[in-house]
């Protein structure tokens, strides 16, 4: 199993970033498919999680109406849209594959001023 996370970055309060988990060595289409993510001192959280086939999608109170998690099996990716981003938002941002436990390498969000 390889996840590879891409698309963080440095921006502004208010602006957007879009963040792309590509997976290989397993049947995407599958599986269930998470973001996580970690900020410094603090425990890795849950933000997003959407089934195999894409119909149901959950996410964290804290960036619910703000973040949209997405897929696309025939690119085996996983997205995370993340819009009206705030400072607390920074973190090392992580994709997942639940029941085979496997994590990406992450990707640095921060957003700063």
């Amino acid at each position: 199993v390889q996840l590879v996370e891409s698309g963080g970055g440095l921006v502004n309060p208010g602006e957007s970033l879009r963040l792309s988990c590509a997976a290989s060595g397993f049947t995407f289409s599958n599986y269930r498919m998470s973001w996580h993510r970690q900020a410094p001192g603090k425990e890795r959280e849950l933000v997003a999680t959407i089934v195999n086939g894409g119909r149901s999608t959950n996410y964290a109170d804290s960036v619910k109406g703000r973040f949209t998690i997405s897929r696309d099996d025939a690119k085996n990716t996983v997205y995370l849209q993340m819009n009206s981003l705030k400072p607390e938002d920074t973190a090392v941002y992580y994709c997942k594959v639940p029941t085979l436990n496997s994590w990406g390498q992450g990707t640095q969000v921060t957003v700063s001023s």
